[in-house]
């Protein structure tokens, strides 16, 4: 019987590095650096032509061989307090698509603001032989961060800031400022905050910014109208609670935080005010609940999914051993229902 074409072609091997190079007209080192995510001293033709002829020839990088010649697992840790919180889930969303994009897969653990639970899970997380740390769950009395420098694993904070580290986040002193000057000029005088966590540089720095624009107002915000519970719907329960026995009662409330902001509503429907209405509300995030509330809340915006984007990328910077310096971004207020359509009343003296 004759023996088929099929049979007499012989298997084609896959595309190996060299043959990249070779196709290419370069050295293999210089083919591997050029198909990594950001090639360095390697001008652009040439990377163009080494990644045109990885296409032709179909070749397909090895992370896993890769990992083993360069010590590199292409592993990221993220470390948060509660991936459930949404503004902190979709900046995790962010840094795992620029993730993805840059041929690395990030891993997430949750801190639970827990100084024992967070060292476990930044060890855990270590034990894997990650390349970097997001670490967005930072806290004044911190000591995460000293400690990935002392180890000299390169990291990044996201959201949450620290004096002297590597930091993305939101301008939240301006954030505070724009919650502040919107109540002014809505005719509120008589304020209160759910100022969160004043460990955390979210609450501290928008509860400033926001005490700032007030007392230079000539109406500074006394330390009794400010309920520093922590984050979330539970913690935004219990600041309400407080600030509902204030007697006069605020006309207004900021919320430095969205779910903060659900928790106060709560409080508040159960003291019998109504948000939007004989009080104004102010959160912050702009999660995607915010305009969707049976009133809609305002709330300052912030870009946590480019944040988690470019926390990712000055990882990758910092990796790399690029000079990094920190990175602000921009806070936009977005005003809805809860202050729009509510009346100072008495808080105006």
């Amino acid at each position: 019987m004759p023996i088929s074409t099929d049979r007499r072609r012989p298997l084609r091997r896959p595309a190996t590095l060299e043959d990249v190079a070779r196709l290419a007209g370069v050295h293999a080192s210089t083919a591997s650096r050029s198909l990594t995510e950001r090639p360095v001293r390697i001008s652009s033709a040439t990377v163009a032509r080494v990644r045109e002829a990885a296409r032709t020839l179909g070749y397909q990088r090895d992370n896993a061989a890769a990992a083993l010649r360069t010590g590199n697992s292409r592993l990221i840790g993220v470390l948060v307090h509660r991936l459930t919180d949404l503004a902190l889930s979709t900046m995790y969303g962010g840094v795992d698509a620029a993730a993805a994009a840059a041929g690395y897969s990030a891993v997430v653990a949750n801190g639970l603001d827990d100084p024992t639970v967070r060292r476990e899970r930044l060890d855990a997380l270590l034990a894997r032989r990650i390349d970097g740390v997001i670490l967005a769950d930072a806290r004044l009395d911190d000591t995460l961060a000293g400690h990935l420098q002392e180890l000299g694993v390169p990291y990044v904070l996201a959201m949450r800031t620290l004096p002297g580290h590597l930091s993305v986040s939101t301008d939240d002193l301006e954030g505070g400022r724009l919650a502040a000057r919107h109540l002014l000029e809505q005719g509120h005088r008589r304020v209160a905050v759910a100022a969160g966590d004043p460990l955390a540089s979210t609450g501290r720095d928008r509860t400033a910014g926001f005490r700032e624009v007030f007392a230079g107002a000539g109406l500074p915000v006394p330390d009794e109208r400010v309920a520093a519970t922590g984050f979330g719907v539970a913690a935004g329960h219990q600041a309400g609670d407080l600030l509902c026995r204030l007697d006069p009662a605020p006309s207004a409330v900021f919320a430095v935080d969205d779910l903060t902001a659900v928790g106060v509503i709560g409080a508040l429907r159960d003291a019998g005010r109504t948000v939007g209405s004989d009080v104004a509300l102010v959160g912050y995030n702009d999660v995607e609940l915010a305009a969707d509330l049976p009133v809609p809340l305002t709330s300052v915006r912030s870009d946590r999914d480019r944040m988690g984007q470019l926390a990712l990328e000055l990882l990758l910077d910092r990796i790399a051993g690029r000079d990094v310096s920190s990175i602000l971004l921009p806070p936009v207020l977005v005003p809805r229902a809860s202050t729009l359509d509510a009346r100072p009343g008495g808080g105006n003296s």
